[in-house]
């Protein structure tokens, strides 16, 4: 059985979450990557082949910040009996370094890396269709994520943990104000400033107001999304309608701002300084710690013509197709994430605040079994997005993370910064799938 979830904030998997809603996955990646730092870890390097037939593999994770998770992944490592497999502990810019691996023959032959390969490495052949690994299992992985890491009907990667991004809010503040818990976007937007009270403010969504973060909850909330297959999907005319909410909260005051510790910490929300407040599930541990069962989750709402939404991410194992031996690390990617399944657990709940990939286990992690924690989990099937498109590259993430900031915070005119987007991510999309 897995131990009770720890409640330390060190910023953690949420790596990939954190960066954005803007997509910048890849881009920084993740800042999420790091907005969610990991703590200090040590770095190993592979082992050389051990001889005598029985293949020797190298198994690559970035440094995670929670107690007990390298130690875990060392054991699972050691349980394995078909070969000998080499834990590194990747300290620093593992996005960066890892890509640039795969191009040499001093790389992985296993790695995780954030919501799976990215469109680049797939084209490019440096990791392999795993497709076949998952046999009748493939249904009972989050459909968010099996569809962020599947290209051209093939699946290149298995998702590990899921984190997601929730609104929460203080359930007594909103009970003595008579409001109910928003679930449209107009209701959301008065309840802001409703809440917002002398020193308290009704919504914090990060100290940029949201920009880096609410974009793509903004256009699911529409009905719409970053792409549309191959092609630009927010061309429509309500995705202008639809971000310029983040710039009416703006002036309206509604929003926080100027926290010491920004949206993937609850203070803002457990000292009392906003009444919602936009964060990961891994803070709320430390919630209810702070204010026992005085708070409640819900999805980001929705516009008329949309729905609510979580964004959704996953650390994925890859195979390099330079690996020493691809079938063997194939058999092992299989045998930890997808038949391992008390490993899965175990990595999901004993060092953290995470929700196993597969949907069958949900119900057998306790963290996630009452309370707004059992909420959120099931709001990943219902609601749940990938953070971002796999066609939806770095140069495409960074320019709308610029256009967001531009819009929410100086007040630019949505319509002309999304058409001037338009030509960017045409290109990219060109460019990726030629």
């Amino acid at each position: 059985m897995a131990r009770p979830a720890r409640s330390s904030m060190s910023l953690s998997r949420r790596r990939m979450l954190a960066l954005t809603g803007a997509g910048a996955l890849g881009a920084s990646l993740a800042a999420c990557g790091d907005n969610t730092g990991r703590g200090t870890g040590t770095g190993g390097e592979a082992a050389p082949s051990s001889g005598g037939g029985r293949a020797t593999l190298a198994q690559w994770y970035h440094q995670y910040g929670e107690a007990g998770t390298q130690d875990a992944v060392e054991r699972y490592a050691a349980d394995y009996p078909d070969a000998d497999v080499t834990v590194s502990w990747k300290p620093g810019d593992y996005d960066q370094s890892t890509a640039a691996s795969l191009l040499t023959d001093a790389g992985p032959d296993v790695f995780e890396y954030g919501n799976g390969p990215t469109i680049d490495m797939i084209k490019g052949d440096q990791v392999a269709d795993l497709t076949d690994l998952f046999g009748d299992t493939l249904d009972d992985f989050t459909p968010s994520l099996v569809e962020r890491m599947t290209y051209d009907g093939k699946v290149w990667a298995v998702p590990q943990v899921l984190d997601m991004q929730v609104l929460v809010y203080r359930r007594s503040m909103l009970e003595e104000a008579g409001i109910e818990p928003p679930q449209q976007m107009a209701d959301l937007v008065a309840a802001a400033k409703e809440l917002s009270r002398g020193d308290v403010k009704g919504l914090f969504l990060g100290n940029d107001g949201g920009a880096g973060l609410l974009g793509g909850p903004m256009l699911w909330a529409a009905g719409l999304d970053y792409l549309d297959g191959e092609q630009v999907g927010f061309q429509d005319a309500g995705a202008a309608e639809a971000l310029s909410v983040l710039r009416t909260l703006w002036t309206d005051e509604s929003l926080l701002l100027g926290q010491a510790k920004d949206w993937f910490d609850p203070e803002a929300l457990t000292a009392g300084r906003a009444a919602m407040q936009w964060t990961g599930l891994w803070t709320f541990p430390a919630i209810s710690e702070a204010l026992g069962d005085d708070f409640g989750a819900i999805p980001w709402p929705a516009l008329e013509g949309g729905s609510p939404s979580v964004p959704v991410g996953a650390y994925g194992s890859c195979v390099s197709t330079r690996a020493t031996d691809v079938e063997a690390a194939r058999a092992f990617v299989q045998w930890l994430w997808i038949d391992q399944t008390d490993k899965q657990l175990d990595f999901a709940t004993a060092y953290g605040f995470h929700v196993p990939s597969r949907t069958s286990l949900i119900p057998e992690a306790e963290v996630l079994s009452s309370g707004p924690a059992a909420d959120a989990a099931g709001y990943v099937t219902e609601y749940g997005h990938a953070q971002t498109p796999l066609l939806w590259t770095p140069r495409s993430a960074t320019a709308w993370s610029d256009m967001m900031s531009r819009i929410v915070r100086d007040g630019a005119d949505p319509q002309e910064e999304l058409d001037a987007l338009v030509p960017i991510v045409e290109d990219e999309l060109e460019r990726v799938t030629a």
